[in-house]
C-alpha cells in the first residue's frame, strides 16, 4: 500500500523552486489567439524535450485510493444514504443512493435506482431492471460502446460516461525533435439514453472527443464532466503540428434530428494556461443540462492535467499535475512536490466558469482530501512521496491547508497546520463542517482530529495511535465515526480488513470504543479503493461491505456497538455494489443481481446476466 503514492505523486505533484506554500498565484493566462496557443505549445515542448510528464523508473503502478461518505455529527449537514421519492405504483419510496462525498452532489457510478427501476452497466450493456416485484426482472437492455463506463441518472435520462481506445500512446521526449500524432489514443464518449420506456431504452445523442474521462459531478440537473486529453505519439514533427493536435474537436451525433455537429472542444481564447509550464495536456469541463440532454454543452478548458475532481454546491475543483522534468532513473527524483488546484464557479445551473488557481504542498490522496466550507477550501496533503529512498531527506509530513479566493480569484493560503504523521503519508480524510479527521500510516495509524472553525488558524486537537489504518471514515451517529481499513502487526504488515468505531465527541481525546477484524482470506474491503462500493443504511444502522474475495458482509453499528449480522454469498463472483430498495438488499456482482431480505439477509432471488455480454 505504501507504493500507492508513486503514481499520485507524479501525476499531482511538481518540481518547483522553493516558495512559501501558500503564495498566491495569479489567475491563469488566457491565450490571445489560436496562433499564440500553437506557438506556446511548440516552444515549450521543444524546450522541455516533450509534451508532458512521462512516467519512467517507477516499477509497479498501483491503484490509488479513492473517496468515501457520511451520516450526522453535531451541527454538520452530511450526505444521506437513503432517498425518498414518488416511485410510482409497485415501487418503493425508500431506497439507497450512490455513496457520495457532498450532500446533493451526485457522482457517477455503475448502478443507479429510482426505487422502481435499477439501471446497471454490465460490460458494455445498459440493463434496465424492474425492482417493483418480488424478484428483479430485466425490462430492457441496450448495448453501449466504451470501457470503464459509469452513469448519471436524471428523470428519464441516463448519461453514460466512457473511455474508448483506438491505439497510440503518450509522447516520449525525443531530445530536440518532439513528435505528435493527429489522432488515436483515448476517446471520451458521452451517451444520452432515453429510458422513458424501460422496455426499449434508446440512444438519443452521443458526444465524443479525444481524451480520457476523469470524473464528473451533478448538481440538480447540471452535470459537469471533466476530460483530460493530450497530444499522442506519431510521426508528425512538432513544428508542423496544427491546432487540432492540442485542442481536440467534439462530435455530437443526434438520433433525434439525424444530424451530426462538429466543433472544437472550446475556443482558443477560452483556454487558459499556468504561468509555469505544466505540460501540454488539456483539462476540459463539459457542462451538460440533463433536463435538455446533450443538445447544448457549456465548455471550459485549462492547459493542465486532471487527476482529482471535487465538487461542492458552488464550485468544481480539479487537482492538476505540474510538469516534472527528469525522472529517468530511481535516483533522479523531484525535490519539492506541489499540487496545483483549479477552481471553477459552478453556482449557476448549466454554466461553469474558470475562477482561479492555487497550490498546496505535496500531493493529495483522493477527492476526500478536498472540502469546501463557507467559501474556504481545506486540502489535506503529504509533502513527500513514499517512494523516496529510505532515510533520504527530511521525513514526510502531512498538512491541512486552507485556501480562499483573493485578488482576481487566485486561491490564496490563509491558514495551515503541518507536522501530521512524520515519516508517514495520508491514507484517509474526512472533513465534516468545521471538523477534520486525517489518518496517516506507516506502521501505526494516528487518527488526528482538527478544529477548522477559524480558517486562519486550523488546529490539531487530538491524536489516537493504533495498529493498522482506516482508509474510509463514515459518520454513523453524533460524535461517532466508523473506520474501515486494514489491520497490521507491530511491523506494519497487513493482517486483513478491520472495522473500528471511534468516539470523537471529545475531539481532544478521540478513542476507539469498538473493533472487529475479518479473516485475511476475505481480502480487502472494496471501499478502500472504491468508496462507492460501501453502503451505510441509516434506517437500520447497517454497513454493507463488499469483499475482495467475493460476497459482502453486514455490520450493525448502533451507538458504540459493532456486530456482524450476516453475509451475502455471491459464489465466485466478486460483488461490485449493494443497494437497498424497500425491504430488500440487492447485490450487484459480475454474474447478475441477487436479492436478500433486509431483515435477516435470507436469499430471495437471482437475476443472471447473459454470458454473451462478456
Amino acid at each position: 500500500m505504501r507504493r500507492v503514492a508513486v503514481v499520485i505523486a507524479l501525476l499531482c505533484g511538481a518540481l518547483v523552486a522553493p516558495a512559501t506554500a501558500g503564495a498566491a498565484r495569479a489567475r491563469l493566462v488566457a491565450f490571445s489567439s489560436c496562433r499564440a496557443l500553437v506557438s506556446y505549445a511548440q516552444h515549450n515542448a521543444a524546450r522541455a524535450g516533450g509534451i508532458g510528464v512521462p512516467v519512467r523508473a517507477l516499477g509497479e503502478a498501483p491503484v490509488a485510493l479513492e473517496r468515501p461518505q457520511a451520516k450526522t455529527l453535531p451541527g454538520v449537514a452530511v450526505p444521506q444514504e437513503s432517498a425518498s421519492a414518488d416511485a410510482g405504483a409497485g415501487g418503493s419510496d425508500t431506497f439507497s443512493t450512490t455513496n457520495v462525498q457532498e450532500a446533493g452532489i451526485d457522482e457517477p457510478d455503475v448502478v443507479k435506482t429510482d426505487g422502481r427501476m435499477m439501471y446497471v452497466l454490465d460490460n458494455g450493456v445498459l440493463r434496465v431492471v424492474d425492482v417493483t416485484g418480488a424478484a428483479p426482472r430485466e425490462a430492457g437492455a441496450l448495448a453501449i460502446p466504451g470501457g470503464g463506463q459509469q452513469l448519471l441518472l436524471r428523470g428519464s435520462r441516463v448519461l453514460v460516461l466512457a473511455t474508448s481506445y483506438s491505439g497510440g500512446g503518450p509522447i516520449e521526449p525525443l531530445a530536440k525533435r518532439a513528435i505528435v500524432a493527429p489522432g488515436g489514443g483515448a476517446q471520451t464518449v458521452l451517451t444520452e439514453v432515453d429510458v422513458s420506456d424501460p422496455a426499449a431504452p434508446r440512444v438519443a445523442r452521443t458526444m465524443t472527443l479525444a481524451g480520457s474521462f476523469a470524473d464528473a459531478r451533478m448538481n440538480g440537473g447540471t452535470a459537469r464532466v471533466v476530460v483530460a486529453s493530450e497530444p499522442l505519439l506519431g510521426a508528425q514533427p512538432l513544428a508542423h503540428a496544427r491546432l487540432r493536435t492540442f485542442v481536440p474537436a467534439t462530435t455530437i451525433a443526434s438520433r433525434i434530428t439525424g444530424r451530426t455537429y462538429r466543433r472544437g472542444v472550446v475556443g482558443c481564447g477560452a483556454i487558459r494556461r499556468p504561468d509555469v509550464f505544466s505540460g501540454l495536456g488539456l483539462v476540459t469541463v463539459l457542462t451538460v443540462d440533463l433536463d435538455r440532454g446533450l443538445y447544448d454543452v457549456d465548455r471550459d478548458a485549462v492547459m493542465a492535467g486532471a487527476q482529482t475532481v471535487y465538487g461542492s454546491p458552488t464550485s468544481l475543483y480539479v487537482a492538476s499535475q505540474r510538469y516534472v522534468p527528469g525522472l529517468r532513473d530511481a535516483g533522479d527524483v523531484p525535490g519539492a512536490m506541489k499540487t496545483e488546484i483549479h477552481r471553477f464557479d459552478a453556482s449557476q445551473p448549466g454554466q461553469t466558469t474558470y475562477a482561479g488557481s492555487g497550490t498546496v504542498p505535496g500531493f493529495v490522496v483522493n477527492a476526500y482530501a478536498l472540502s469546501e466550507q463557507d467559501g474556504a477550501l481545506r486540502v489535506a496533503s503529504t509533502d513527500e512521496p513514499s517512494w523516496l529512498p529510505e532515510g533520504g531527506g527530511d521525513p514526510a509530513q502531512s498538512y491541512v491547508t486552507v485556501l480562499k479566493p483573493g485578488e482576481g480569484g487566485a486561491l490564496q493560503q490563509v491558514g495551515q497546520v503541518g507536522g501530521l504523521g512524520r515519516g508517514q503519508r495520508i491514507y484517509g480524510v474526512r472533513f465534516l463542517g468545521t471538523a477534520g479527521y486525517v489518518v496517516t500510516f506507516r506502521q501505526m495509524d494516528p487518527l488526528y482530529t482538527l478544529d477548522l472553525s477559524d480558517a486562519a488558524n486550523p488546529r490539531v486537537l487530538g491524536e489516537l495511535e493504533l495498529p493498522g489504518y482506516s482508509a474510509y471514515l463514515q459518520p454513523i451517529a453524533p460524535g461517532l465515526l466508523l473506520g474501515v481499513g486494514t489491520a497490521a502487526d507491530a511491523q506494519g504488515r497487513p493482517q486483513g480488513t478491520q472495522l473500528s468505531v471511534f468516539d470523537v465527541s471529545d475531539p481532544a481525546h478521540p478513542k476507539r470504543v469498538q473493533h472487529a477484524e475479518l479473516p485475511e482470506a476475505d481480502g480487502m474491503a472494496a471501499v478502500e479503493n472504491d468508496p462507492h462500493a460501501f453502503l451505510w443504511w441509516a434506517p437500520t444502522q447497517t454497513a454493507f461491505l463488499p469483499l475482495e474475495s467475493a460476497g459482502a458482509v453486514a455490520f450493525h453499528a448502533a451507538g458504540d456497538a459493532l456486530t456482524q449480522t450476516g453475509r451475502i454469498d455471491s459464489g465466485d463472483a466478486p460483488v461490485a455494489r449493494t443497494l437497498v430498495v424497500g425491504d430488500k438488499v440487492y447485490t450487484l456482482a459480475y454474474d447478475g443481481l441477487r436479492t436478500n431480505n433486509l431483515s435477516d439477509l435470507a436469499a430471495t432471488g437471482f437475476l443472471p446476466f447473459p454470458a454473451t455480454a462478456r
